[in-house]
């Protein structure tokens, strides 16, 4: 196989060793992570069933993280409010970075840290859940969302780097991966799209059961 060129130079002409090492150090760490998150998978799938009857019940899933972590909160949200793979029904769920106005209103009038605490004041409700992604489980902002949702009602899932951390104490539930922060984002991103996999088969579950209960009436 050829190398890529660029000015009739190889690339592996002009890549020094020192990058190539960075890069495999990193690919080196994939599967190592993902191991540990393949390890929680029954975690995982209990979530997906789970979230799929509290929002067929009516709920709804309120979601934050910092920097990538926020990505990751919005990109779990985009898929239920969207879809996944089959067409399905929309489901309510909220990234609470994403309101810009209240964001930066709540943080200038009352310091970041209290940012996602009084949204999830505004928006939780008993039996809504509230995921939170960090990859060092310390953020003081999630750590006090979890507890403003503790007071209202709401669950707590938390997505984190190596366990246990102050985060991952704090919430009902934890999925905890041992590994760099750049590798525990990477899984992050795929146990969403797992528990997406379990949410989706358990809403088809669901209707396949209501249309035959409709059927025999």
């Amino acid at each position: 196989m050829s190398s890529a060129v660029h000015g009739g130079e190889s690339a592996d002409t002009k890549t020094r060793p020192d990058s190539v090492a960075a890069v495999q150090a990193h690919l080196g760490c994939v599967l190592p992570s993902l191991e540990s998150l393949l390890s929680q998978s029954p975690t995982l799938a209990a979530w997906g069933e789970e979230l799929a009857r509290r929002l067929l019940g009516g709920n709804r899933l309120l979601a934050a993280g910092n920097g990538g972590s926020a990505a990751e909160a919005q990109h779990l949200t985009a898929e239920l409010v969207g879809r996944f793979d089959a067409e399905r029904a929309p489901f309510s769920a909220i990234s609470l970075h994403a309101e810009t106005s209240a964001v930066t209103a709540i943080a200038n009038d009352y310091g970041f840290e209290e940012l996602y605490a009084r949204q999830v004041r505004a928006h939780g409700r008993p039996r809504d859940i509230l995921m939170l992604l960090s990859t060092s489980g310390k953020s003081p902002n999630l750590l006090r969302a979890a507890e403003a949702a503790a007071r209202v009602g709401v669950t707590t899932w938390a997505m984190t780097g190596r366990g246990p951390n102050p985060l991952s104490l704090s919430c009902d539930e934890a999925i905890a991966i041992d590994g760099p922060a750049a590798n525990v984002q990477e899984c992050h991103l795929i146990a969403l799209h797992a528990m997406c996999r379990a949410f989706d088969a358990e809403i088809h579950r669901l209707d396949r059961h209501d249309q035959q209960q409709r059927g025999r009436r």
